[in-house]
């Protein structure tokens, strides 16, 4: 299973790696938080079963993409992302979604537009650190917030690496990237929307976003199968440290519904 180094980098390409594993039997997309992109879920492939094939997304303006002017609405964003994966689909290889923090949000719309659309569905998403009622919604103007300001937002948060913050050339490509990630996700507004396959969420349970101690448990309206909720100690970046048991719990569902339909 191949990780997410540099060979795989490739300018103006959604996923990395650019190609699924033609030998595993199912395709998993993973969507990361704002301002990030695939390097969030580096360590997954090791951590996955060999017969699932991570392709991790990397929207434009950061990483490989970063000369790719960056998306500041969510509409525009969620079409092209959409397209992206639909282009991306086998005909017959059943596939998955996970995303995290922004990234469940734009998995949840990609899946309530494959229903939409009459298009085949996912085998299992997967949401994690964010649900459509009682989480932490950004305003437009906390995306233009003070560099400082911004600074002290994400370090609470811990949504990156120690060195980042000391580093002025990685702050010139992360900041400009969350900015208008933030702007994507403060145009969210929750329609009741709902997917047509089995759901599963994962969470911190002291995640500084989650207002709503019963946030999570409105996934269970969304989905015709919720498969309930993992909470893990840790915060909104749990994921970080709890990769494993995430990816195991995660896997186990992708295997039992894999079974499920192919019989």
């Amino acid at each position: 299973m191949s990780g997410y180094g540099q060979d795989m980098s490739t300018a103006g390409s959604w996923f990395h790696p650019v190609q699924a594993d033609p030998d595993a039997s199912i395709r998993l997309f993973l969507l990361p938080h704002a301002g990030s992109g695939a390097i969030i879920y580096r360590d997954w492939p090791q951590l996955l079963p060999p017969e699932v094939s991570a392709q991790a997304v990397t929207l434009p303006g950061r990483h490989n993409r970063r000369e790719e002017a960056t998306f500041e609405d969510f509409e525009p964003l969620l079409d092209s992302l959409y397209e992206a994966v639909l282009d991306e689909l086998d005909d017959d290889r059943p596939f998955a979604i996970f995303g995290h923090c922004l990234g469940a949000q734009l998995g949840f719309r990609v899946a309530v537009r494959l229903k939409e659309e009459g298009e085949r569905q996912p085998l299992v998403l997967g949401m994690s650190g964010w649900s459509p009622v009682g989480f932490f919604k950004p305003t437009e103007e906390q995306s233009r917030m003070p560099d400082d300001e911004m600074l002290e937002w994400i370090k609470k948060l811990g949504s990156f690496p120690a060195e980042v913050y000391d580093n002025p050339e990685m702050l010139a490509l992360v900041v400009p990237a969350l900015r208008a990630d933030l702007r994507v996700s403060a145009q969210y507004e929750d329609d009741g929307a709902t997917v047509a396959c089995p759901l599963a969420s994962y969470g911190g349970d002291s995640d500084p976003l989650q207002q709503d101690p019963d946030a999570m448990t409105h996934w269970a309206g969304r989905s015709p199968q919720y498969l309930g909720h993992r909470g893990f100690t840790g915060g909104h970046f749990y994921i970080d440290t709890h990769a494993l048991a995430v990816t195991t719990d995660f896997s186990r569902h992708l295997r039992n519904h894999a079974a499920q339909t192919a019989h």
